[in-house]
This record gives C-alpha cells, sequence and structure tokens, in this order.
C-alpha cells in the first residue's frame, strides 16, 4: 500500500479519492487551483449509482438531509398533463432511488468530511510539473514549492491540464450541438419525485433538490454553440419555458434578477487506456467526461476514487495497481459517455425517441451492476 498521496482537483472524484485514500491509511495532500475552492453550477440530478458510492463514501444520509432522495417518475405532456407515473416506494437500496441536490450543498458535505479526515488541503496552486523517480513522483507547484509522493491523483476536469501534459496526443474534449440550461426555483406542491416534459420543442426536465427547491434543467439544440452573456440568460430561459403550462407557469413567473440560472455547452471526452503515466494517474472528468443525459458523471467520478483506493490496496506494485484501476473502470465509463452522446444525437434529429429510452434503460439497469 502507498504511503503518500498528491490529489489534484477538489471536485467530486479528487474528494471521493482523497476520502478513500485516507480511510486507508494513506497521507493525502488535496491541492484546488481555487483559492476558496468553490462548486459552481445550480443543482444536479443523482441517480442509483451516485447514490450507493455516496453511500460508501459515508455521506448518504446527509444527502438525503440536505438534498432529495427517492422513487418514482413522471412524465409530461407540454400543457403539463401527466401521461405516464411509476410508482413511489420507501425503503428501497440507494442504487435503486434517484434523487438531486444543490452541487454546492454536495461540495460543502464533501469538503466537511475531507476535513475530519484529516486530510492536508492546500488551495490556490496547481501543478506545474512532474518528475518521476524510481520509488516517487515530484511534483512542482505554481507557488515555487514541490512534493515528493507515492502517487498523483489528477481529478482537474474535463479541461485537465494533467491529462495535456501526460497525453498530449490524447483526442481533445468535443462539443455535441446541445446546451444545457440549469435553474433553481422554488419547489411546487406535488412535486415529489423527477419529472419530464416530453412533446415539446426542448427537453425539460424537474427535479427536487431540497424540501422547498427544485432543479430545472432544458436541453436545447444549438449547433453553432453560441455564447450568452448575463444578461441575455433570464430572457432566453423564460422563451424557451414560454410553450409549457402547469407549474412551469408558475416557475417561469418566478424567474428574476436573483435567480440561478446557468448555461454551459454540452461537451464529451474519453481517454483511451492508460490512464495513468508512471505514478501519475486522472479519474472522472480527467478521463471520461459525459453528457447529463444519464445523471451519472458524479457518480462515476465517486466511483472512480473508491475503486482507485481499493485497487492500490491490493498490491505495493504502483504499475499494477494503476493498470488495474483503468481496466476495472475503462468499459464502464465508456458505456455512460457513448450512449450519453447517442442519446442526445437522437434527440437533435428528432429520431425515435423508444429506441433513446430503451438505451437508457438498459444502460441504467448494467449500471446497478457492482463497480
Amino acid at each position: 500500500m502507498i504511503r503518500t498521496a498528491l490529489v489534484v482537483g477538489g471536485g467530486v472524484g479528487g474528494m471521493s479519492a482523497s476520502l478513500s485514500l485516507a480511510k486507508r491509511g494513506v497521507a493525502v495532500e488535496l491541492i484546488d487551483i481555487d483559492p476558496q475552492w468553490r462548486a459552481y453550477g445550480a443543482g444536479i440530478s443523482v441517480t442509483g449509482l451516485s447514490l450507493r458510492a455516496f453511500d460508501d463514501l459515508g455521506i448518504l444520509d446527509e444527502i438525503r438531509e440536505q438534498g432529495f432522495v427517492g422513487t418514482g417518475f413522471r412524465l409530461r405532456t407540454p400543457d403539463g398533463a401527466v401521461v405516464m407515473e411509476t410508482p413511489r416506494h420507501a425503503g428501497l437500496a440507494p442504487i435503486d432511488s434517484s434523487g438531486g441536490i444543490m452541487r454546492p450543498v454536495l461540495h460543502a458535505i464533501l469538503q466537511k468530511h475531507v476535513r475530519k479526515a484529516d486530510v492536508t488541503v492546500t488551495l490556490g496552486v496547481e501543478p506545474r510539473g512532474f518528475r518521476e523517480s524510481g520509488d516517487g513522483v515530484t511534483v512542482a507547484l505554481s507557488d515555487g514549492t514541490e512534493r515528493t509522493v507515492d502517487l498523483v491523483v489528477a481529478a482537474d476536469g474535463i479541461q485537465s491540464k494533467t491529462r495535456k501534459t501526460l497525453f498530449p496526443d490524447a483526442p481533445a474534449p468535443q462539443f455535441t450541438g446541445q446546451g444545457c440550461w440549469r435553474i433553481v426555483a422554488d419547489r411546487p406542491e406535488g412535486l415529489n419525485g423527477a419529472e419530464m416534459y416530453i412533446g415539446g420543442p426542448v427537453k425539460l426536465g424537474l427535479n427536487p433538490i431540497s424540501q422547498d427547491k427544485l432543479y430545472a434543467f432544458i436541453l436545447e439544440h444549438v449547433p453553432d454553440n453560441p455564447w450568452y452573456a448575463d444578461e441575455d440568460m433570464l430572457p432566453r430561459v423564460a422563451e424557451l419555458l414560454a410553450p409549457y403550462g402547469g407549474d412551469i407557469v408558475k416557475i417561469r413567473e418566478s424567474l428574476g434578477e436573483d435567480s440561478l440560472v446557468n448555461y454551459r455547452p454540452l461537451e464529451w471526452q474519453l481517454l483511451p487506456l492508460p490512464w495513468h503515466k508512471g505514478r501519475v494517474v486522472v479519474i472522472g472528468d480527467a478521463a471520461h467526461a459525459t453528457t447529463p443525459h444519464m445523471a451519472s458523471g458524479a457518480g462515476l467520478a465517486a466511483e472512480d476514487g473508491l475503486v482507485l483506493a481499493d485497487e492500490m490496496a491490493k498490491t505495493d506494485d504502483v504499475e499494477a495497481a494503476l493498470t488495474a484501476f483503468g481496466l476495472r473502470r475503462f468499459e464502464r465509463a465508456r458505456m455512460v459517455v457513448e450512449n450519453s452522446v447517442r442519446i442526445g444525437e437522437i434527440e437533435m434529429a428528432g429520431g425515435n425517441q423508444v429506441d433513446a429510452n430503451k438505451m437508457l434503460g438498459g444502460t441504467m439497469q448494467k449500471l446497478k451492476e457492482p463497480y
């Protein structure tokens, strides 16, 4: 088992790896380029694989308390009429549940546990270079200091500088042709699970993220990949919601200058194996960034941290452990990334939604298998 590790990136994947390694006795330092260690974004949906990983990390009870965990699903027409509803069940295992939470709330929960685990947290720095030796790797940091450790875990996101350094010929992230709007609004009475509106001009979904708030997402076909100024975001969201009735009317009317709205173009990337070079390994979005069609990006990143610690504990051979980690994770990540992108392609082409739903259901069933 390794003794020391440096984790680059303080998001879900980096914190999962930090917690999982620290629990196995590794002295971990986590670094993040943001001096305030902030989490950007609105709400996120979480499916069963995410909840199972959060349970294994020891944070599920806090997710339940500060977010939303439940079962059941509704499909609605644009006017708000219910066309399909699945039953709701209490007491199901995490893998059979779903939910939502504010991303900053999720990060705050993980941050608290990272600090309780005696992980050293250093903010406002990033790696500037890696120098391998026989039994360690020395990392030059942007503040002029160095760290020599047994392992470096790079969880620095879809635009990972570490990935670019280790694998300069790796494919860059690719734009899919869709953009995703995310808004936070008051949760209407009766919204007790995820909902999707079908047959409208855009893909629209709602998910509770707390006792009184919901997260709404809008997927829009934007082949020209537009950029939106801050002052243009609320009018555009209001325009996209205008054709919808039911609860969407109240949500649209509640939008104002204090509303939390963000937008990002959807991109993906999948790094071919190996995911490591020497004693440096990339995980999470740095290795496999997906679109949100399966709400599984955070869960995959959390699983990465858990699996990495598990493989590192099996052998003192770092090369063997990192090879085993990549082999254990690649096909699962590939399935999510490629199938998510394919569902988006079907949506943009106006294709058969039965095919898309069949692909979604089959993938989610496969993801119930142990990670």
